[in-house]
């Protein structure tokens, strides 16, 4: 039986920044905040909303979508490196807010950018592993909690977001050839330290530059298809200069890649499945290369085919 991503609800808080009002105090320019970074609004949360807000608002966004209610669900993921606090974690207070059964699994998954992607094999894995057939990947991480807002090399990059992605039989997405990897000794590129976010911008790209062209290409020789062979491509948005490289390096269609990063900001691992939840029902898009890569360092990609039962329907 295949597993896969039937669903996915997005939640955006309704706080808005502007990088145009921090211009002059960065010494900035409008056209730097539009093509280098590609941000110029970040969503933000709301004073003293914590992360498991957040995640319980893309939860009942999920249910309103009417593709699984709460009774049914058996395990739930929460993809976050900024929980509420250590303990407990963010799924536990989320089961128990949700009115979520008894029987359901509930467990958090400390990963940042190449959460989502991650979390997909973690959550089929399990599921196939123990024959459960609902489950949900939440993924919400507010770096705004540790963002100094002194840090031009953050705080003009960074928003906050959540998703839910329902996983199951049925599916309308399959994920399989996963491609994984860390650079366990170059952590300190991307920390919190004292409750605040340093990062080595260069550094970060760097690593970006050089490690994402190879898992691309991994992913796709275990899948047995060339580059052309993938509808769409989603990267974890870094950045859009990030992204604009690695679509150069791995020559790819600049039209088969997704840039949507001006209005939100970076939203860790929420970037991918806000991207794949635009794609969801877009039926040329039959096979979808996702790549997720950031702090850890770490990075994980997979393809998502399109199942025979939603081709061609649109």
């Amino acid at each position: 039986m295949a597993i896969g991503i039937k669903d996915i609800a997005v939640y955006l808080p309704s706080g808005r920044e502007s990088n145009l009002d921090l211009a002059s105090r960065f010494d900035v320019t409008e056209d730097f905040l539009a093509n280098k970074i590609g941000v110029v609004h970040r969503t933000t949360r709301s004073p003293g909303q914590e992360t498991s807000d957040m995640a319980f608002e893309a939860l009942e966004q999920l249910l309103r979508q009417g593709k699984v209610v709460r009774d049914e669900i058996q395990v739930m993921i929460v993809v976050t490196q900024n929980p509420d606090s250590r303990l407990p974690h963010v799924s536990g207070l989320l089961h128990a807010r949700a009115a979520l059964p008894k029987q359901c699994a509930t467990f958090d998954l400390s990963l940042g950018c190449s959460g989502y992607v991650y979390g997909l094999s973690v959550l089929t894995s399990f599921m196939q592993a123990n024959g459960l057939e609902k489950g949900v990947l939440i993924t919400c991480d507010p770096y705004s909690k540790i963002v100094d807002p002194e840090d031009k090399n953050t705080v003009l990059l960074f928003g906050d977001a959540a998703t839910a992605t329902l996983v199951g039989a049925d599916p309308v997405l399959v994920p399989a050839s996963f491609d994984f990897g860390s650079q366990g000794d170059a952590t300190g590129s991307l920390h919190e330290r004292d409750g605040r976010l340093h990062m080595n911008g260069r550094d970060v790209f760097n690593f970006a530059a050089t490690v994402v062209p190879g898992s691309v290409t991994a992913t796709l020789e275990k899948a047995g298809l060339d580059r052309e062979d993938i509808d769409v491509y989603l990267f974890h948005q870094g950045s859009r200069y990030i992204v604009e490289t690695l679509t150069k390096r791995l020559k790819l269609d600049s039209a088969k890649v997704r840039i949507d990063i001006n209005d939100t900001g970076n939203t860790v691992s929420s970037s991918i499945p806000l991207l794949l939840a635009k794609e969801l029902h877009n039926t040329i898009a039959q096979r979808i290369l996702l790549c997720g890569f950031g702090v850890g360092l770490s990075w994980a990609s997979c393809i998502c085919q399109r199942t025979e039962k939603t081709h061609g329907n649109h």
